[in-house]
């Protein structure tokens, strides 16, 4: 990565505190990684949410993503730690709102090595839509997911049963809406997508997209299509 690459400067104050509240939530989900992808003034900050874990899971992958405005900025494709960038962005913050002269440079962390889920591409393109879906669904389905969830692990469980109870749970189709796994409203819920306006879900192949002005949900499917 050049130096140009690991470097960032957003749009303005507000996309800086946007950013830095989307990973403080993602990272309860999964402390791991981010995957940044920036070009034409756009930072698309891809986090996972849920994906299987070998080749036999059956568990669909669940991402998280949102987009930021951000100013001259090469092309760029990185996956750095969450909680490194987490820090930095937070410092940016302190040193910003201390001086409000300062550069709004966002130093990222450096890049690690390959990981499973990252290396799972959405389209970019070719996405159509498909129906939507009401907010007060997808938050019903998440949280009787969670207290589910809660409920069949006691603490200190290991972490293989909890990987299988929460593929039980998650990877089960919604009732009202089969072609979407429980997690993708778990992801949508834990992420702040949800409000009031009705979510547009998108298909392309296996992928599915859900919508919302605070943000998107990515699913892959292993071999489902609504185009069947």
């Amino acid at each position: 990565m050049s130096d140009m690459a690991s470097q960032l400067v957003l749009a303005d104050g507000q996309s800086l505190g946007d950013l830095h509240t989307y990973l403080k939530r993602a990272q309860r989900l999964e402390d791991g990684s981010a995957r940044l992808i920036g070009d034409h003034g756009v930072l698309a900050a891809y986090t996972p949410v849920l994906y299987p874990r070998g080749l036999s899971d059956d568990l669909p992958t669940v991402l998280g993503l949102r987009t930021f405005a951000v100013v001259g900025q090469d092309s760029l494709d990185v996956v750095v730690p969450i909680r490194s960038l987490i820090d930095r962005v937070e410092y940016l913050v302190d040193v910003l709102e201390r001086n409000a002269e300062a550069p709004g440079l966002l130093e990222l962390p450096h890049e690690v090595a390959s990981i499973t889920w990252a290396g799972i591409s959405p389209p970019r393109g070719g996405w159509r839509a498909v129906g939507t879906v009401d907010p007060a669904e997808l938050t019903s389905v998440a949280k009787a997911g969670i207290d589910e969830v809660a409920a069949a692990l006691p603490s200190g469980t290991g972490e293989q049963l909890v990987h299988r109870v929460r593929s039980e749970v998650w990877g089960a189709p919604m009732a009202k809406h089969e072609f979407l796994p429980a997690g993708a409203a778990f992801a949508a819920f834990s992420l702040g997508f949800l409000g009031d306006d009705e979510i547009a879900v998108y298909e392309t192949g296996p992928w599915m997209r859900l919508s919302t002005r605070r943000g998107h949900v990515l699913v892959r499917q292993r071999s489902w299509s609504l185009r069947g």
